[in-house]
């Protein structure tokens, strides 16, 4: 890390900031001699690279340091008057205000970093805070470690610290929250980590281990969680549900860490720990246990990558590596928004009314590219759940054609970066035109979250590869929810489809995850058919907006020239495109056109097209009437869409790879398209 003059800034005495090497590998891969046109990174005083520029345009961080500003409840960056923000403008006054409240926080302090946030230390949970900019939603990081001194170790409270590795997700904090507030415990912050570390501390009776456990047995959701205790100063236990979680394993000293990015400059033999195992760890021995206590033999994984195979956890590329996180960033998306029963939506950010809803006439959704195919879902999902009529359009194309919008309708807008300029654009004009407006978004204090009246954010993670993969499922979840829970406000949907519903939701997880599993046949697919000059793709009703979604995949990444079309309009033209040996992928998951989409399919099919079929398990009639049948786990076909894209994701990496392109960084293509 290069050393700063924090005292131009107004920050004096010691100021300790842990952090992942792994910036300095970004920063070295934009600010090479040899970058030329848009890969050139724009160097900033504070020797970081604006965001906007550079070889991982959109990705890169904006700025190391980062503040919150607790009177206005925003977050600015460091600016300067070689480098102006302008997605955060700030007077003179402001900025005088914010450096005078990070003085008084910071200086003479150690500040410890936890993920995006710090507060190990209760000296650290500050008005102002100070980070390292490591955020989840926009940068390649994930995870920091803590290390108190052994002095500083001595004042902690409570007894119990808790690093929580990868935002946790735990469900039921607030009837937690409640029930030890009524012992005496007052938290600090709203976070549902906080919780653990009070609860913890309630049920200790001497035995660090015995106390774990009941942790584990009161807590739901997921989460990665280490643990700290004063009277076991030589040791750690660790566990996980749902997120990643590994040991590196050194000599005379261990690691925990929430991915194997963090301890490989340490050591390079890890333990993968799973869901259910408890680590007991000190600095010369590790051990494994299960919930009741069984020991467990753990496998050593020896990490043989370099540094920058260590950002793609394994992965040839960070596309594949951001589609098999799929499982996990719809998991974190849903878990906090649905009730333990499965009965009710809970969208603590929106917390609207009957009545507000109803003041709606219309919604628009304004996106671009994928986030518009994610509209295109959406469109369907509320119009069929809540009954409110919906009409979708480019952002680009929007602001242009005079829209009649008024104080009832709603506008969404999506975006994964939150920084399309034409999203943006086409939010503002909404706001101008009197529309409430919603923004869903991946990214925290992005431009188009601050602009958006309220923000639904998809909590998916970084996402690296110029193709986006798992915000766009995340999207879709997103506007699922959302559909159901306006439909919940106006009754226009029963409690048991309620039930049904989100039950199935629960189960996609994992459904992605057996979706995933076998690849063998997608990659034989992708090698006999990725030297074709064109490919098609065909589907009806909810099939047609995934086989968007598809084709936009395989073009941008594998530069074959795709088509999407909705099956019933072949006749109408499309079928003089068809001829012997040509690709067409058909889509036929929604059985209200089952029959009509196997119609067209053997339209296609007596042109001697090459079938390519996506369908449910449970499908036993497809397979009749094409050459090749991928197939996913049966759910609601409301959403299998969150299934069937995954394999059409998988067949454009696959193309991709066998025509040697550049699948991270395709050819003229960003990751965040800030201009018009």
């Amino acid at each position: 890390m290069a050393n700063i003059d924090l005292t131009k800034y107004g920050i004096t005495g010691t100021t300790e900031i842990v952090h992942n090497p792994s910036y300095e590998v970004l920063f070295e891969e934009e600010t090479k001699a040899s970058n030329e046109g848009y890969e050139v990174g724009q160097n900033t005083e504070l020797d970081t690279v604006n965001v906007m520029t550079g070889v991982f345009t959109g990705r890169s961080p904006k700025d190391k340091y980062i503040v919150m500003d607790e009177n206005s409840k925003d977050t600015v960056w460091w600016t300067t008057d070689a480098y102006k923000n302008d997605n955060h403008p700030m007077t003179e006054e402001t900025w005088a205000v914010v450096k005078d409240l990070a003085k008084k926080e910071l200086c003479n302090k150690k500040l410890y970093v936890v993920d995006a946030f710090c507060g190990a230390n209760k000296d650290t949970r500050m008005a102002v805070r100070f980070i390292v900019e490591v955020a989840w939603q926009a940068h390649f990081v994930t995870n920091m470690f803590i290390k108190p001194s052994e002095e500083e170790l001595k004042d902690f409270e409570p007894d119990f610290v808790v690093y929580n590795a990868s935002k946790a997700k735990v469900e039921n904090y607030k009837e937690l929250a409640a029930s030890l507030k009524t012992k005496g415990y007052t938290a600090i912050s709203e976070t549902d980590t906080e919780v653990v570390a009070h609860l913890i501390e309630d049920v200790y009776e001497g035995d660090f281990v015995e106390a774990v456990n009941k942790v584990l047995n009161r807590i739901e959701g997921s989460y990665s969680l280490a643990f700290m205790c004063q009277d076991y100063p030589d040791t750690l236990i660790c566990t996980k549900k749902d997120n990643p979680l590994v040991i590196g394993l050194g000599e005379g000293e261990n690691f925990i860490a929430s991915d194997i990015p963090a301890i490989i400059a340490y050591t390079r033999r890890t333990y993968i720990m799973n869901d259910g195992e408890i680590a007991v760890v000190k600095k010369d021995s590790i051990w494994v246990t299960d919930r009741k206590g069984n020991p467990i033999t753990k496998k050593v994984f020896e990490v043989n990558w370099n540094a920058e195979a260590a950002e793609k956890g394994g992965y040839e590329h960070f596309m594949l590596k951001e589609i098999h996180e799929q499982p996990k960033a719809v998991r974190d998306t849903i878990s906090p928004r649905i009730n333990k029963e499965n009965t009710q939506v809970v969208l603590d950010e929106l917390k609207w009314t009957k009545e507000y809803v109803e003041n709606f006439n219309k919604i628009y959704i304004v996106a671009c590219g994928t986030a518009y195919h994610a509209g295109l879902v959406g469109k369907y999902y509320i119009e069929k759940l809540a009954r409110i009529p919906v009409e979708i359009d480019i952002a680009s194309e929007f602001r242009y054609r005079d829209p009649i919008i008024d104080e009832h309708t709603l506008t969404i807008v999506i975006s994964q970066s939150g920084e399309t300029s034409d999203t943006l654009a086409a939010l503002k004009e909404s706001k101008r035109l009197g529309a409430k407006t919603l923004a869903i978004t991946n990214v925290v204090g992005s431009s188009i979250a601050r602009e958006a009246d309220q923000v639904m954010y998809t909590w998916a993670g970084p996402e690296i590869a110029v193709a986006s993969t798992k915000a766009y499922t995340t999207q879709l979840v997103t506007m699922f929810l959302f559909a159901m829970y306006v439909s919940g406000l106006k009754g226009t949907i029963t409690t048991e489809r309620t039930h049904e519903l989100l039950t199935q939701l629960r189960l996609l997880p994992d459904e992605i995850n057996r979706t995933l599993e076998d690849v063998e046949p997608i990659k034989t697919f992708a090698k006999n058919y990725a030297f074709n000059n064109d490919v098609f793709y065909i589907g009806r009703s909810l099939d047609y907006n995934v086989a968007l979604e598809g084709s936009l995949k395989l073009k941008e990444i594998s530069y074959i020239h795709a088509e999407a079309y909705a099956a019933g309009e072949l006749k109408h033209g499309t079928l003089a495109l068809i001829e012997s040996g040509v690709p067409v992928i058909a889509l036929a998951t929604q059985k209200s056109v089952y029959e009509k989409t196997l119609s067209n399919i053997k339209e296609v099919k007596a042109r001697d097209a090459v079938m390519i079929g996506i369908a449910a398990e449970d499908d036993n009639e497809l397979e009749k009437y094409v050459d090749h049948v991928i197939k996913v786990p049966a759910t609601d076909e409301l959403l299998i869409p969150l299934l069937t894209v995954v394999p059409l994701q998988l067949l454009a990496y696959y193309a991709a790879i066998t025509r040697g392109c550049d699948v991270d960084k395709p050819r003229n293509l960003a990751k965040s398209v800030t201009v018009e």
